[in-house]
């Protein structure tokens, strides 16, 4: 067979696979959008109680995640999580905290949607903080299951996807997911939609209790397609409680007061929440 006869068999053949991928994918796409419209429905007529949330403390153990001059991002997160619960479990009754981490501790991201799938939460929240090339970037923002809409958004996402770098066989577990894939965000957007509602209405809270509470700046809510968001099965939230990269923000991430105060505002926010959803589907 002749060079260019070998390069043309090739050709077609990766053409062929790259054809049944794509319908591969648009059968897919057209599955999840059919399911998702059946859990929409039933979501909207069901009753909607908080009794459990799940508290996720991003990075841990071998992955340290955002990394700042005195600090990891790790260590940060995890006492925030757990200083969250406590103001749940202490001030909100009748609402069980369940926490994907309660130690130094590496778990993979599929594994905390498990966590929270497993125990029938009603709430997802991972807790994260920023990092920038800006050293004077600061204030916190909260992430939904979404399309990116900037490059700030797909960049934030990115590097909060990049602790799947740090299981075996990640592509085998997340379908193949390549993190610039626009299909991978898709399907991904399109398996938290039926819960985008309450998942918008919570990140809201979230950042209105930052603003007044926590007196930090606030940056808003935004979407992103976060490996970590993607499968759970209840309303998810991502926050990004300040910046590790700004030398004042770091500071007061790593200070008590700091770690408390932000707690605080997002307990209050689970709190409003508990009270406006149950408040409404129970009219």
């Amino acid at each position: 067979m002749t060079p260019v006869l070998v390069v043309a068999v090739k050709n077609i053949n990766t053409a062929m696979v790259d054809l049944k991928i794509k319908k591969y994918n648009l059968f897919l796409l057209i599955f999840i959008f059919l399911l998702n419209l059946c859990v929409k429905i039933s979501v909207a007529q069901t009753p909607y109680q908080l009794k459990t949330v799940v508290i996720d403390a991003g990075h841990g153990g071998k992955d340290p995640g955002a990394i700042g001059k005195i600090s990891q991002e790790k260590n940060i997160t995890l006492a925030i999580a757990l200083k969250t619960g406590q103001y749940i479990k202490k001030n909100i009754k009748g609402v069980k905290v369940i926490y994907t981490r309660t130690k130094d501790e590496f778990i993979p991201l599929d594994e905390r949607a498990n966590i929270a799938n497993k125990n029938k939460a009603d709430l997802f929240i991972s807790i994260h903080v920023n990092s920038s090339k800006n050293p004077k970037a600061y204030g916190a923002e909260t992430y939904i299951m979404g399309l990116h809409k900037t490059e700030d958004n797909l960049k934030v996402a990115i590097k909060e996807n990049s602790a799947a770098l740090y299981e075996k066989n990640y592509k085998q577990k997340y379908n193949g997911v390549e993190p610039l894939s626009p299909e991978t965000y898709i399907i991904m957007n399109l398996y938290q939609n039926a819960y985008r509602d309450y998942s918008l209405r919570f990140a809201q809270l979230v950042q209105e209790q930052f603003k007044l509470r926590a007196k930090r700046k606030d940056l808003g809510v935004k979407q992103a397609g976060f490996l970590v968001l993607w499968r759970t099965t209840m309303p998810s939230v991502l926050i990004e409680v300040g910046f590790i990269s700004n030398k004042n923000e770091e500071k007061f991430l790593n200070t008590d007061y700091g770690q408390s105060i932000i707690a605080s505002a997002i307990y209050r926010a689970v709190k409003n929440f508990k009270k406006q959803v149950e408040n409404k589907t129970n009219e």
